[in-house]
């Protein structure tokens, strides 16, 4: 990554964000099993539910398009982390069903909105070459903070309750986006952007690859660790363990899957990334072993990141004065089937959990076979017109 003045000021201000951001998400992703099912006695159809409601923001998110229309963008990333701490810091009050998902409703309208604003202004300011690598930095520091949210968790469950857990780690995502609101690492030799929604139809496969992504991903976030806790008996500290070994392997293999995507290719990428999640769920469907599934769990959070192919792949065929609308209109498509399969797929949890997970191996192999169509020449391409 170049280390011009003002990309290095966009990259920190970025950094400070994501690092806010995931204090406040990843603490809220590790309490949220446990604290239903300890505290709020939910069942698998309560967190389909609220999961699905978890997705309703990132469907919405088109509309980031017209609130950047009165705010700029990075105000917009910064508001968002702290609407998201606020979010995070409500949940341990609110223990019930309806309490979840009014306060998932806050937390996930900004994780979704700084997500969409994250990756809109990572794909403007860096180059071709750039972007690629500059995500996995991203990733590799949110790794980290994640390993020292997992390592809080573990020691704060000895001296506090969920809710004052819950306070804390919401307070620091606050703190970050107060911070990030005071900065403006904006700079003016940029594309402006086109601040509508609009489809085209030269974008198909980024949309059909974003749109399985995030049907895919929704099985993975709403279920994976569902079945360690209900079906293995994993404790709140066993996942805590398990979520910090994921992000030690991340933290070192995330720069290193930025530099796999301009060596190898998008389509190497991702087709590696498909293969082997369908792998993955497939065990998960079949295991009765519980260090399986949970080596499922921690190879499915590294492939996962291999997603940032998606997003490079559009960054190289988009027009430049695309990249907010692409972003905001590749959330919403992202989570067209996200606001439904957790909620059906607590319905199948019902039936036969083995069902959710073989769904997610169907979505897999369509995605490794549409992603033989992305050039394996990108740069050289001629993509569209």
């Amino acid at each position: 990554m170049a280390d011009a003045y003002k990309q290095r000021r966009m990259y920190v201000f970025l950094l400070v964000l994501m690092v806010g951001a995931h204090i406040g998400f990843q603490g809220w992703r590790t309490l949220l099993n446990n604290f239903a099912v300890d505290v709020g006695g939910l069942s698998g159809l309560d967190i389909g539910i609220v999961q699905s409601v978890r997705e309703i923001p990132g469907f919405l998110a088109l509309l980031a398009l017209y609130v950047i229309l009165i705010i700029r963008e990075h105000k917009l990333a910064a508001l968002s982390v702290a609407i998201l701490g606020a979010g995070v810091a409500l949940t341990g009050l609110m223990p019930s069903t309806g309490g979840l998902v009014f306060t998932t409703l806050v937390m996930s309208f900004g994780f979704h909105y700084f997500e969409t604003m994250n990756q809109s202004l990572t794909l403007q300011y860096f180059s071709h070459s750039e972007a690629p690598l500059v995500m996995g930095r991203l990733r590799s520091v949110t790794a980290l903070t994640n390993i020292l949210v997992g390592a809080a968790i573990y020691f704060m469950t000895k001296a506090m309750g969920y809710t004052e857990m819950f306070a804390l780690l919401g307070a620091a995502a606050v703190g970050c986006g107060l911070w990030a609101l005071t900065r403006d690492p904006s700079q003016t030799d940029i594309p402006p952007q086109r601040k509508k929604m609009a489809l085209h139809g030269k974008y198909w496969l980024y949309y059909a690859l974003t749109f399985l992504s995030g049907a895919r991903r929704q099985i993975f976030v709403a279920f994976a660790v569902f079945l360690l806790v209900e079906k293995f008996g994993f404790t709140l500290r066993h996942i805590t363990i398990l979520f910090v070994l994921n992000n030690i392997i991340n933290y070192f293999a995330n720069p290193i899957i930025g530099k796999a995507i301009n060596r190898f290719g998008e389509r190497v990428v991702l087709s590696t990334e498909y293969t082997v999640l369908a792998l993955v769920f497939l065990g998960y469907a079949y295991t009765e072993n519980p260090w399986l599934a949970a080596g499922l769990y921690v190879v499915d959070n590294i492939f996962f990141n291999f997603a940032i192919g998606i997003k490079t792949f559009y960054q190289k065929v988009a027009d430049p004065k695309d990249i907010a609308s692409g972003m905001a209109v590749g959330f919403t498509i992202n989570h067209i089937a996200a606001v439904f399969i957790p909620a059906l797929g607590g319905l199948m949890w019902i039936m036969d959990y083995r069902m959710v997970f073989l769904g997610a191996v169907a979505l897999s192999l369509v995605s490794l076979a549409l992603v033989q169509c992305v050039p394996a020449q990108l740069e050289k391409a001629q993509y569209g017109s």
